[in-house]
């Protein structure tokens, strides 16, 4: 029993230390434009920049994001924007349903080479991403 109890007050100490040390999180919104007009749907993710910790991020819809608990710190920033190209049948069957189809909207230096940062700090903010062509 003293040893489950030790167990115990260990945990909790150590939750207490990490939610009182730890780097916290912070609630990223904002609006997300390219060439001057709003990326009407995507994805944002905001990953650590030195690489160690957990990536956060959102869905773009309306030109508008919200990513939920971001890591606090400097984090490199990747957007995906989708243009949609046309419909197509999931399957090759007539009952078959019929998604959207959509390639990507925005340069690789916005996503897979992604050039952006920006450095969360504990909390909500607001951060706009005017992308230029």
């Amino acid at each position: 029993m003293r040893v489950v109890w030790s167990a115990v007050v260990f945990l909790l100490a150590a939750g207490l230390v990490a939610g009182c040390g730890g780097a916290g999180t912070g609630e990223v919104s904002g609006t997300i434009t390219y060439d001057g007009k709003p990326v009407e749907a995507g994805a944002i993710v905001f990953t650590p920049a030195d690489g160690n910790g957990p990536t956060a991020g959102g869905e773009i819809k309306g030109g508008k994001y919200t990513a939920p608990k971001v890591p606090v710190g400097p984090a490199k920033v990747s957007i995906s924007g989708a243009r949609i190209t046309g419909t197509k049948k999931m399957y090759d069957d007539p009952k078959s349903a019929v998604v959207q189809t959509s390639e990507e909207l925005l340069p690789a230096k916005y996503n897979k080479a992604s050039e952006l940062r920006y450095d969360v700090t504990s909390g909500p903010q607001t951060k706009d991403f005017d992308l230029p062509r």
